[in-house]
């Protein structure tokens, strides 16, 4: 009830459909009643008694015609109506859950797997579209009872009562379905997502898979994963089948033996005319048609059910990012950075940062080096606000870091990864970010600072060029300087590094040395660094080892001091030339 709750909160904004859609089903439902009627009338004061003319014939013929084209509209326009409305609050649900998405902070991406969110925005969103279905069912199915159930009694009360002995068993066979299909549903779902965090690592690692000769490892991992979604999915029909559609049809066929038989009793000992017995079971069959339809819809109810649980996690998920404090007016001005004893964590419990303190002055350059786990990149990350450091401060020009806007950070702070992601659209889409504010004229004097002219001009078509996904087709090199290029034009007064050069070759390197230099100039940067000879000429070397910094100083004083900078000098020196 709390999920059903939750989803019908989420439909209130089109709540005219769904009104209008049940009084549809309301008229329907009196229609219902009029069209057994229609036909009782003409046999029973009409045909049985010789009176059914052409005339008559053609009328009543005429009538019941006019009441189906009736019926036909009403019917249009409810399903229409209501159908509408449940995809408006799909398409709704899905763009507050992407909205939902892009609030999440990073912690939550690190801890769930990519093909369960994609999962929950496809799959599971989708399943609302059939759940609201039972709703529909349900309204028809009620009209449609309470109808039937007073047509009966208006014919026959004696006869209606006893047809009422088969509603309690209805109930129960309906509750025991809803009991035991939630359990089989929920299991099926899971299976699901499983199947699609496969399926999503196989595509996403299709090169590493192929290299090593995975194949045949992955194509039974799959098969373990596809058979149980398959079982999952076996249970599920096997209950479908025996508690919908055929023992509904049970209790129809039970329905109808009670009123042959009651009604035959009647007619040993009098009269009973055919109408009513044509009438009664028309109005059987009213009454137990949308319970089928209903029951049917019940297995979607189960899915939208387990599917909208899923869904509302997601929502209520409070892994959000790390909370800003803005003072009005305030702005990155100088690009000097401060940390000052700073303690992090990922989890909360495990320390990835101890006690870490260091400036970085206007327009210097500070490197990061250590080994792998270190903490280079976690000072990144808490710099870049991705993640919420546990203690100590973070000043840019003297000022906390969070009394600034999240759209003052991401403007005046650019960031350029080891490998760079570039979006489908065009190179020079990539270069202005889809930002239709930055001229044509920017992005070509961004892309002529960082040295990426030459590269683009050289293209088929230039700077509209096609990238399709992750920029396939263009080499490392050509990626990293559109990234350059994507950086510059917002003109950043702070620049992050994070091992920028490591995924290109030497020959490369030395042209994305060049834009680099660009870059760094008049701006303050913070670099991680894998090859330490691009760092050399930093003002501040920061040496980190397990979260804390051991070594600092310029390169000279830290080859002076013979200690950790020396010694991964010298290793990186002796694997050169090996």
């Amino acid at each position: 009830m709390n999920v059903v709750g939750k989803l019908i909160r989420f439909a209130k904004p089109y709540w005219k459909n769904f009104i209008v859609s049940i009084f549809f089903a309301a008229l329907i439902s009196v229609v219902n009643i009029l069209l057994p009627m229609i036909i009782q009338n003409y046999m029973d004061h009409y045909l049985k008694v010789g009176r059914a003319d052409l005339k008559i014939m053609w009328f009543f013929a005429g009538l019941y015609f006019f009441a189906m084209v009736i019926k036909a509209l009403l019917q249009f326009w409810q399903t229409y109506l209501y159908s509408m409305g449940a995809e408006y609050m799909l398409e709704r649900v899905r763009r507050l859950l992407f909205n939902k998405l892009h609030r999440l902070g990073m912690r939550f991406f690190d801890q769930v797997p990519s093909g369960s969110i994609l999962s929950r925005l496809t799959n599971d969103t989708m399943s609302f579209s059939t759940f609201w279905q039972l709703f529909s069912s349900l309204i028809v199915a009620l009209f449609s009872v309470v109808s039937s159930v007073i047509a009966m009694f208006v014919l026959n009360a004696r006869v209606a009562m006893w047809l009422l002995i088969l509603l309690p068993f209805l109930a129960v066979t309906i509750w025991y379905y809803q009991r035991y299909s939630s359990k089989v549903y929920r299991r099926m779902r899971e299976r699901l997502s499983e199947l699609n965090d496969r399926l999503s690592e196989a595509i996403t690692g299709i090169s590493i898979i192929q290299q090593f000769r995975q194949e045949k490892r992955m194509n039974k991992e799959f098969d373990e994963i596809n058979g149980a979604y398959f079982d999952s999915r076996r249970a599920m029909i096997r209950i479908n089948s025996l508690l919908l559609s055929p023992l509904i049809d049970l209790f129809y066929s039970l329905g109808v033996i009670l009123v042959l038989s009651l009604l035959g009793i009647r007619g040993l000992n009098g009269f009973v005319p055919a109408g009513m017995i044509y009438a009664f079971v028309t109005y059987l069959d009213n009454l137990f048609n949308p319970m089928t339809s209903m029951m049917d819809s019940l297995s979607d109810f189960q899915d939208g059910i387990v599917s909208g649980s899923r869904v509302m996690k997601l929502m209520a998920d409070d892994t959000a990012v790390p909370t800003q404090h803005p003072v009005a007016g305030r702005e990155i001005t100088d690009g000097r950075i401060e940390f000052k004893h700073v303690s992090f964590s990922y989890d909360g419990h495990t320390p990835i940062l101890n006690d870490i303190s260091f400036v970085a002055e206007p327009g210097q350059t500070v490197a990061l080096v250590g080994e792998t786990g270190s903490g280079k990149s976690s000072i990144i990350n808490v710099l870049m606000r991705f993640y919420e450091f546990q203690s100590g401060e973070v000043l840019i020009d003297g000022h906390d870091i969070r009394e600034y806007e999240y759209k003052t950070l991401r403007r005046k702070m650019g960031l350029v990864l080891q490998e760079p992601f570039l979006f489908y659209g065009t190179v020079a889409s990539n270069i202005r970010m889809f930002d239709k504010s930055i001229s044509d004229r920017q992005v070509r004097a961004a892309a002529q600072f960082v040295n990426a002219a030459d590269m683009i001009e050289s293209l088929p078509q230039g700077y509209d060029s096609r990238v399709i996904e992750r920029g396939n087709g263009y080499s490392s090199g050509q990626r990293q300087l559109l990234s350059f290029a994507r950086t510059v034009v917002t003109d950043p007064k702070i620049l992050i590094l994070d091992e920028a050069t490591a995924n290109v070759d030497t020959e490369t390197e030395q042209e994305i040395q060049k834009s680099l230099a660009k870059l760094q100039s008049g701006r303050t940067t913070i670099a991680v660094a894998h090859r330490l000879s691009t760092i050399q000429n930093a003002d501040l070397i920061l040496v980190l080892n397990q979260g804390r910094i051991i070594e600092r100083g310029t390169n000279d004083e830290l080859m002076a001091q013979k200690g950790a900078y020396y010694d991964m000098i010298q290793l990186q020196n002796t694997a050169h030339l090996d």
